[in-house]
């Protein structure tokens, strides 16, 4: 069978339709429904005034009121003053006296349909309780008699407490014999003398009014027995009474019936009179205790809450002294009110002519009785208008429309009333649509929807619905109620569209359209990520959603924390602040760690994510810190419990103290111990008065210290240790100072503290020379200069002397060197190194510690310029003792003068006799200009100036020239020209390729070498112009972009020979902008090449040669070659220059010769290095500069 068809719902239900189901809307006429009404009993309290009893139903006609009060019509004395809605049902009663509306209502609820009833509503009224006034005459009984004091409390608002007290407000002791019963009274199983008093109260306390009334005070005169053969009223004997067989006070009788209903508490009491005293047992007859059972007020109150029928039978209670016993009898009996069995009686809906049941089905105990009434009238049987009453049943035979009414049933029974209104509707009615016409409803992709087809008819409807006028098929489209509702399960995309409810039974058929949209689901598509953060930092949440468009305006992003939404403010002092799909927490601390929750919510769904952010934070401080002695209250144990490390596992725990002797309130670091650790063994001083305290640090950062110990007093003692750092200096050549680091105040560890000092020369004195001094430095005079002693210094105070100190060798105070180097001797190794000898002067003259020797030396004169004197100076130092050194950065083809001289701390010996000697010649520098012009197609005229330094007699220069391959970048053709002359400045180059370029390496030379080279690029394609268009740009200057100005002198023949050049360049001034920038784009075209490398990249190569020269020699061969302690320079006025670690004289390291250029690490190739003292093992070879023509000559020796 089809979805359609099954949803067409054919119901053949019974022609009645009970309440349960019945849903009439007031649309249609009925009859008034009771929804709710004051339930009683409604207590008034004397302060009470005004009384409001609720009363409200619903019904079509809307119901009119009316109260009945204690079973009459109740029409309010003063209806200005008391008045019964009519239209509201609300009764308003107000009086200074409400007394006299105590009784019970009932509120009746009326249309032209029937009339609805409510259970009565008791109003009780209470006066203020009072005793009354009454005079009590003294109760007198003889000794060992029962009195019983009675309280007849007033009756007043529940809970009622009694007391019985003397009128200073002293309770009445209550023992076995004495005892309060239930009923308030007091009872005395029997009397003594000390009974007798004026002043028994009962005191009743009503606490709901907050209330107490006194009863007036009672006497009671306990007269003393007398012997039976004394008639002397004087007599004092005591007397004891006689022995009386146990009789009851409470209760009377010897059987009591005890009526109570089911759930309420049961209390049996048997209170006993007799002497002696007697006491109570209990039993049930026939059966065990309940184990709920207990007993109080010393056995004479059995109290069992919240009975059940199990707990009925019969009980006694036996009172026994040691004359007898007496018993009572107590018939329970539990009983209920009356009840439903299953269900209050249901409404009904049923068509004309049929048969109508109503059962009031009800239990209690006693069985209850059942009362008829219909519209609020009591009916019996009367089959003869076709209603039948059967006790708990009511049948309407071939009802009909006026049948229709509410019908009561009440039952009752002497504990109570039970009412049922039953609405019973008789009628045919065509089906009634109550839902909407074309009401929309919307619904996203994947959920469920429900749409409704609310439906009134009777007979009921058969029900059917289908989509866009077609049957609807599928498991997911579900009927419920009797097709007055489709459900759609996993929603889709098709299943938007119109939907249509038919509804049609006998008396007719009705329709209604529903509109149904299908929307996507809003996603998270990007959840938020558990986080981790540190505190004080931005914590970021992203929560990316997706939802349907046309949901824009519903839409919201709902961030929660631990399910509690977050308040999101524009303030700027809020923390939380969202920024589109992100959730920024600013200064993070501990309490925002959580789970937190995005939901992404529209009108019709939401979808939500969680993410854990976590804090990190400084640890806790640790908590319940111990502390306990080990071996002496110097030697103690911390303990400590570590607090949360907050996420970020603590590292370590710091122990810090503070005493109070002498920086009280200054806390200090004692030890640290590791984070897996919670104890820490310290080591205390003495005489001081301790409190510790412990952080804990994590990768955050150390946390909050723990509250202090309390405080720990350490015994004085002996100091632990002597003085540390001792130092023995000189300053004076007479004199020895001696200084150490003192002990801080706590390591003193009592008063009396001071230092001994002593002192002997070593090897010449046997004793100590002893001093006790309070300051950690002290002065020895006297001494002679520079030689050794033996030192000790020693703590004590006034409890003991420190332990022995090792001795500490120190000297006196030193002297300036009284001898010369001797035997002074000198290699030149190359145009600007020598190595330098010398015999070292006797220890005994330095008179101290040698600190080195110092080479000087002065430049007299450059053998180029003879008659000029220079006399520059320039001194090196170097470190220890040492008889030859390395000495770099002198100038070539120079004469010198040397000394060398010893020094120590006080200052510098007399200098050796002078040497003169003169350097080699060395290589010039380069050529400070480079020009280059075209002369024809083929030709080339080159100009340069001399070198600024040339470094000896210069001898000429060596040129090449190189053909340059544009294209492969490489170079095609080399040649080279030595030129004779030192004095030449010029040079024609002819036969060259015609529109090329070429580049131009020109060295200056000497006797030692050519220099090296100043280059220079240019083109052979501007033969008419004749005019130079190349830039000379020097390799080894660093820094310059052109060249410098010509020497006019040295390039005024080459100009005048020349004279029709100037004319062109006159002639072709216009054109000159043109040229230089064709020039420029030309030359731009060239770049580096393979082959000979460009002036640059010449340069570059040579230093990287040095530098991996240097590499594996620079750290060991300066320090083997001048110890790298002492390495000085200063020129003539003494003044330190700042140098490498050659310690080069030269600003310009380009220029020079190999030494100065290369560093003297280049004297190591070939397996050649120093001696520990700077001297060269092997042969002493020059280093050949790149480009050079020749090698000098190996170094010369110079002995004096």
């Amino acid at each position: 069978m089809s979805l359609a068809e099954s949803l067409s719902l054919r119901l053949l239900l019974a022609l009645t339709t009970m309440a349960s189901g019945l849903n009439i809307p007031l649309e249609v006429e009925q009859p008034p429904t009771i929804i709710t009404y004051t339930s009683g009993p409604i207590i008034v309290l004397h302060f009470d005034t005004t009384i409001t009893v609720k009363c409200k139903a619903r019904g079509n006609p809307p119901p009119e009121y009316r109260w009945e009060k204690d079973g009459q019509a109740f029409v309010p004395p003063n209806f200005n003053r008391f008045k019964a809605n009519h239209t509201k049902g609300l009764l308003v009663l107000q009086s200074e006296d409400m007394s006299k509306f105590q009784g019970k209502y009932r509120c009746y609820a009326s249309n032209k349909l029937g009339t609805a009833m409510t259970n009565e509503i008791e109003i009780k009224a209470f006066s203020i309780p009072k005793f009354p006034k009454e005079t009590l005459n003294p109760i007198v009984v003889s000794e060992g008699e029962p009195i019983t004091l009675k309280c007849n409390p007033p009756e007043g608002v529940a809970p009622r407490l009694i007391y019985w007290m003397t009128v200073d407000l002293q309770h009445i002791e209550q023992d076995e014999r004495v005892s309060m019963g239930t009923d308030g009274n007091l009872y005395f199983s029997n009397a003594i003398q000390n009974d007798s008093r004026q002043d028994y109260g009962c005191f009743a306390a009503f606490n709901r009014i907050r209330t107490i009334v006194q009863k007036t005070a009672m006497a009671v005169v306990v007269k003393r027995l007398r012997p039976a053969d004394d008639s002397s009223e004087s007599s004092h004997t005591p007397v004891a009474p006689p022995a009386r067989i146990p009789s009851l006070l409470l209760p009377s009788g010897v059987q009591t019936e005890k009526v109570l209903l089911k759930g309420e508490d049961l209390q049996l009491e048997c209170i006993p009179e007799g002497f002696p005293t007697p006491s109570v047992k209990w039993i049930k007859m026939g059966e065990v205790m309940s184990p709920r059972v207990k007993f109080n007020n010393y056995n004479k109150l059995l109290s069992l809450s919240a009975v059940e029928e199990s707990d009925e039978g019969k009980y006694m209670c036996t009172a026994e002294n040691s004359v007898g016993k007496a018993v009572h009898y107590f018939d329970v009996i539990v009983e209920e009110p009356p009840k439903w069995l299953t269900e209050p009686p249901q409404s009904q809906l049923t068509v004309i002519g049929s048969d109508v049941h109503i059962k009031c089905s009800v239990s209690g105990k006693p069985q209850p009785a059942i009362t008829w009434r219909r519209n609020g009238v009591m009916f019996r049987d009367d089959p003869d208008n076709r209603m039948q009453v059967f006790d708990d049943t009511v049948t309407l035979l071939n009802a009909k429309a006026e049948d229709s009414g509410v019908y009561q049933c009440e039952a009752s029974n002497r504990h109570g009333t039970i009412l049922a209104n039953v609405n019973i509707m008789i009628m045919n009615m065509a089906p009634l649509i109550l839902t909407e016409n074309n009401q929309e409803y919307a619904v996203v992709v994947g959920k469920e929807i429900t749409m409704n087809c609310s439906v009134f008819s009777s007979p009921p409807s058969s029900i059917s619905w289908t989509k866009d006028e077609n049957a609807i098929e599928g498991e997911r489209f579900l009927a419920f109620e009797s097709g007055q509702s489709l459900r759609i399960i996993n929603a889709e995309k098709g299943d938007s569209g119109k939907y249509t409810c038919v509804a049609s039974n006998m008396e007719g058929s009705s329709t209604v359209t529903a509109v149904l949209d299908v929307k996507d689901a809003t996603k998270i598509v990007s959840p938020p990520q558990n986080t981790q953060v540190d505190s004080g930092k931005l914590a970021k949440l992203m929560c990316e959603t997706e939802y349907d468009a046309s949901l824009q305006d519903t839409f919201e992003l709902v961030w929660r924390k631990d399910n509690k939404e977050i308040p999101l403010s524009s303030d700027k002092h809020s923390r939380y602040s969202v920024k589109g799909a992100m959730l920024e927490i600013m200064n993070v601390n501990l309490s925002d760690q959580g789970r937190y929750t995005c939901t992404a919510r529209t009108s019709l769904d939401e979808d939500s994510a969680t993410a854990v952010l976590t804090v990190r934070d400084v640890p806790d401080a640790p908590i319940k810190l111990e502390l306990s002695e080990l071996d002496s209250p110097r030697n103690v144990v911390l303990s400590w419990i570590p607090g949360s490390d907050h996420n970020s596992t603590v590292t370590e725990f710091v122990v810090e103290y503070e005493e109070n002797r002498w920086e009280p309130g200054r806390w200090k670091e004692l030890q640290r111990v590791t984070g897996n650790q919670a104890t820490a063994e310290l080591k205390l001083y003495g005489n001081l008065n301790y409190q510790f305290r412990v952080y804990a640090v994590n990768a955050i950062g150390p946390g909050p210290p723990s509250e202090p110990t309390e405080r720990h007093k350490t015994p004085p003692a002996a100091p632990d240790r002597n003085p540390e750092n001792i130092k023995i200096q000189g300053h004076h050549p007479h004199q020895m100072e001696i200084s150490w680091e003192p002990l801080s105040p706590l390591e003193r560890n009592g008063p009396g503290f001071e230092y001994k000092v002593k002192y002997r020369q070593l090897g010449v004195e046997d004793n100590f020379t002893e001093h006790m001094v309070n300051r950690s430095v002290f002065l020895v005079n006297n001494t002679p200069t520079f030689v050794p002693y033996e030192i000790k210094i020693l703590s004590r105070n006034s409890y003991g002397w420190g332990p022995e100190p090792k001795p500490v060798t120190g000297y006196s105070g030193e002297d300036v060197p009284t001898a010369a180097p001797r035997d002074i001797a000198v290699e030149v190794i190359n145009t600007t190194v020598l190595r330098v000898s010398w015999t070292p002067v006797p220890p005994a003259t330095v008179r101290g510690r040698l600190g080195g020797y110092n080479v000087h030396w002065v430049r007299r004169r450059s053998l180029l310029n003879p008659d000029k004197i220079l006399d520059l100076s320039h001194s090196m130092s170097f470190s220890g003792n040492r008889s030859h050194v390395i000495v770099p950065g002198l100038e070539p083809f120079s004469e010198y003068k040397l000394t060398v001289y010893v020094f120590n701390k006080k200052g510098n010996g007399p200098k050796s006799d002078p040497v003169t000697f003169n350097t080699p010649e060395g290589v010039p520098e380069q050529v400070t200009v480079l020009t280059s012009s075209i002369i024809q197609k083929d030709s080339v005229r080159l100009e340069w100036a001399q070198p600024s330094k040339s470094n000896g007699i210069l001898s000429g220069y060596l040129l090449q020239y190189h053909l340059i391959n544009e294209t492969a970048l490489e170079v095609i053709d080399s040649k080279e020209i030595n030129i004779t002359g030192a004095d030449t400045n010029h040079w024609t180059l002819q036969g060259l390729n015609g529109d090329s370029l070429y580049r131009f390496d020109l060295r200056a030379c000497t006797r030692a070498g050519c220099g090296p080279p100043k280059a220079e690029e240019s083109r052979t394609d501007f033969p008419e112009l004749g005019y130079n268009c190349s830039l000379s740009v020097p390799s080894s200057i660093s820094g310059n972009s052109t060249h410098p100005p010509l020497d006019p002198e040295s390039l005024k023949g080459s100009f005048s020979t020349h004279g029709w050049m100037i004319g062109t360049m006159c002639a072709v001034a216009l054109l000159t902008l043109v040229v230089v920038i064709a020039c420029f784009l030309r030359k731009n075209k060239g770049g580096k090449y393979a082959g000979t490398p460009s002036p640059q990249r010449q340069e570059k190569l040579a230093m990287e040669k040095v530098k991996e020269k240097e590499d594996p020699h620079s750290d060991t061969a300066s320090q083997k070659m001048n110890d790298d302690t002492f390495c000085d320079y200063s020129d003539s006025d003494e003044k330190p220059l700042k140098s490498g670690s050659l310690c080069s004289l030269k600003g310009d390291d380009a220029a020079g010769d190999s030494v100065s250029r290369y560093t003297l690490g280049d004297y190591a190739d070939g397996g050649r290095e120093f001696n520990e003292d700077g001297s060269f093992i092997g042969e002493y070879s020059g280093h050949r500069h790149r480009g050079s023509v020749s090698e000098p000559n190996g170094p010369s020796l110079v002995n004096v």
